[in-house]
């Protein structure tokens, strides 16, 4: 196995760090996923955010979610029983518990050669690659799959879920998220790290703590990539964020959303009403008047 050396290791459970929730808030609110959307393709964001078309799970989303759910559970049990066998034996009992939450996943298989027997198999040897990156055992997570929120210039609530959140002894925080794709290559490992740093500001602005590090976990390829950032990073990123805000809310006054073609177009659920591709978006879905109504609802 390979250990932690970066001091994150077992703690004491009174070393938490509380966490200061702003009172309910009707600033607009956005996600690590609906900013990156916008960054990707406006015309997306729109798709998903303002006429929020329905988008059915693709296996490998849906096994991305199912192998969250069983590294969430595994630290349910006592350290040294956290084990690969263990795991393993996770992956049924999990997506029964999923599909009984959302059974549309059950759509996965619609005319796919996939059997969910391959798709669990696929699950589990994505968790034998988390044993080769990190010993569960020697950690004790401070927090699992915990939302977190803040407010930024008074002007926007960011906001989104931490798959894990580590403390050491000395009180640093360590953000980590897991993925089940592929490592990205070195030119797009800052575009990974966004979501992390999005977590970071939410973290630094809720407990004045910076975290220490920001883990991203490549369970596919057995990788870790790790950022250390300082004040000033997050500093910038904030006004990186108040920018693409200005964006969003313009876009949404002048209902001016453009499709930005790039590679990951073959991924889009949309592409039939996409103008790139021939296609025509549908009508806005709401009047002048209620646009600044939308502008605040959940994204």
């Amino acid at each position: 196995m390979v250990t932690d050396a970066t001091g994150f290791l077992s703690y004491p459970p009174s070393n938490l760090i509380p966490m200061t929730v702003p009172a309910t808030s009707t600033l607009p609110t956005l996600s690590p996923s609906r900013a990156a959307d916008f960054k990707t393709c406006p015309l997306l964001y729109r798709f998903r955010t303002i006429d929020r078309l329905p988008e059915r799970a693709t296996p490998d989303q849906a096994r991305g979610t199912l192998v969250h759910a069983v590294l969430e559970a595994l630290f349910d049990a006592p350290a040294g029983e956290r084990t690969p066998q263990r795991a393993a034996a996770l992956v049924a009992p999990q997506w029964q518990r999923l599909l009984e939450q959302e059974p549309e996943l059950a759509a996965i298989f619609d005319g796919s050669p996939l059997t969910p027997e391959e798709f669990q198999a696929g699950a589990a040897e994505l968790l034998s690659g988390y044993f080769t990156v990190e010993d569960p055992n020697r950690l004790e997570p401070a927090e699992r799959e915990t939302y977190v929120e803040a407010e930024v210039d008074g002007r926007l609530v960011i906001r989104g879920i931490i798959d894990r959140l580590d403390v050491s002894p000395a009180g640093e925080l360590r953000v980590v998220d897991y993925k089940t794709g592929g490592a990205p290559r070195e030119a797009f490992e800052a575009r990974a790290m966004f979501q992390l740093k999005f977590y970071a500001l939410v973290l630094w602005r809720t407990r004045g703590v910076v975290p220490r590090v920001l883990r991203l976990m490549y369970l596919r390829d057995q990788e870790v990539c790790d950022f250390a950032p300082d004040a000033e990073d997050l500093t910038r990123f904030e006004r990186t964020l108040l920018a693409l805000w200005e964006a969003i809310e313009l876009a949404t006054q002048t209902r001016d959303f453009r499709a930005k073609p790039s590679r990951l177009c073959g991924w889009c659920a949309h592409q039939a009403l996409c103008p790139a591709y021939g296609g025509t978006p549908p009508p806005f879905p709401v009047a002048a008047a209620e646009l600044d109504e939308l502008v605040v609802e959940r994204d």
